[in-house]
């Protein structure tokens, strides 16, 4: 079975010669913004942890659909339960037309989701930038007020809205104008906190810049939310220490301000629970709202976006909802994945493989000069290449050229970070110990074979 196999490159090189037709295709159908070359896989079916492409070529997938495949490619019951689910009914809107998938789905979310409030309510949309953009609509619908803050390093999609939210312009380049009243604050990455910090200090440096946007931008009476990754994604997989977290939480708090966790890529059993705001909860920190999607339809695009009662009934009617948004099909899906995962301690799975990926690459960190920090949350792991550990130079070439090399050999890696340097570990959740092992060899092989290739 293919979901059991290691990876296996049978052409010369990647791409194969049925690849290259495919991509020459794509190039004269699909815009050009469509068309790059990173990964010029073309993909003809997946199992597990393991996907084959049009030639015949097997790639281990470390980057998991970015993070969308925690289940893993083609889940036999996920797929059935889809299957059953078209033989009924492929649509029908839920503002119009009520359907019991949409319903069962919200009240497993609304009893599982760590935010405040002890009755709360869910509803969906289609993708992760619709999830955020919906969870600030209900922050402003129940606060009446405008304001928003996120972070140095975020990502939260390519709306206009989300786009804004996002830190990396080049997400937005020639997109503008963007709505206003959206305020930036410095997210603690403490790899790269002031020189001498110790992480106490780093984090209340981090506190005074989010405190000081309050006289420097916009009066805290005036915020509606404040948004929060757990684990910034594009920002280079840097998790949000929790002392800081507790910290902006009682900013919230003390100013009628909602906090908003943005847990499109790190929900769904990535961080070790089955949900990062977990970690939050216990130390008494929750957040008001939670936004998810990504893994919680194993492929099939689903959205989800929770809050305690009072503030999702504040929210005047018709200014929520879609035509897709909580299609049957996506939450016949969703509905399944979560049964497999609480069934199968897919959250007990992330803990286990991020104990063990997080272990070596802390052994490569210690052979290897480039490798400058290792960090995450169960199996949401970022790997910080750099020229000099001392000097912390950023190292994007190294890492364009490892990601490359890897691929030839069968792995699939994918870089994160401000500066492009950071390799981020997001494999399948149901990938094989030997899989797991293999994949590792590999990444040193990749990094080996380019510290040679970039000090020629």
């Amino acid at each position: 079975m293919l979901r059991e196999e290691l990876p296996e490159i049978i052409t010369e090189h990647v791409p194969g010669p049925k690849a290259e037709a495919l991509l020459k295709k794509r190039d004269e159908a699909l815009p050009k913004a469509l068309c790059g070359y990173t990964y010029p896989i073309c993909i003809s079916r997946g199992e597990g942890a393991i996907l084959e492409d049009v030639d015949g070529n097997k790639f281990l997938d470390f980057i998991g659909g970015v993070g969308v495949l925690n289940i893993g490619y083609s889940r036999p019951e996920v797929v059935e339960a889809v299957k059953e689910q078209a033989e009924k009914y492929f649509h029908c809107i839920f503002n119009v037309v009520a359907h019991e998938g949409y319903i069962e789905l919200a009240k497993q979310f609304d009893e599982l989701m760590p935010c405040r409030g002890e009755k709360k309510k869910t509803f969906f949309a289609n993708s992760g930038a619709e999830a955020d953009e919906n969870a600030i609509k209900v922050a402003k619908a129940y606060t009446g007020r405008k304001g928003v803050i996120c972070f140095s390093g975020a990502f939260h999609g390519r709306t206009n809205l989300t786009m804004a939210l996002t830190a990396k312009k080049s997400y937005a380049l020639g997109m503008g104008p963007f709505p206003s009243d959206i305020y930036r604050a410095e997210f603690p990455y403490l790899y790269r906190a002031p020189k001498g910090y110790t992480e106490e200090e780093a984090i209340q440096y981090y506190i005074a810049k989010l405190e000081k946007l309050f006289d420097e931008a916009a009066p805290a009476k005036d915020i509606a939310a404040i948004l929060v990754e757990p684990i910034q994604g594009e920002g280079g997989f840097v998790p949000a220490p929790i002392q800081w977290v507790k910290a902006v939480r009682k900013i919230c708090d003390d100013n009628g301000i909602l906090l908003i966790a943005d847990e499109v890529q790190c929900g769904n059993c990535r961080s070790g629970r089955y949900f990062a705001s977990e970690y939050w909860a216990e130390a008494g920190a929750a957040p008001d709202i939670i936004a998810t999607a990504k893994s919680m339809g194993g492929g099939v695009p689903i959205s989800a976006i929770t809050a305690r009662a009072e503030i999702m009934d504040a929210v005047p009617a018709g200014t929520i909802g879609g035509t897709y948004c909580g299609n049957p099909l996506a939450c016949a899906s969703a509905l399944k994945v979560m049964e497999i995962m609480k069934a199968e301690d897919y959250a007990g799975k992330a803990a286990a493989i991020g104990e063990k990926v997080m272990k070596g690459y802390n052994e490569l960190k210690e052979k290897y000069e480039e490798v400058g920090d290792v960090r995450g949350l169960g199996s949401m792991i970022g790997v910080e290449f750099v020229k000099t550990k001392e000097g912390k130079e950023p190292y994007p070439e190294f890492v364009s050229k490892m990601i490359q090399n890897a691929l030839q050999k069968g792995l699939m890696l994918e870089n994160a970070g401000s500066y492009g340097n950071v390799i981020r570990f997001l494999a399948p959740l149901c990938i094989t110990e030997e899989q797991l092992e293999r994949g590792m060899e590999i990444f040193e092989e990749a990094l080996v074979e380019t510290k040679k290739q970039m000090n020629k």
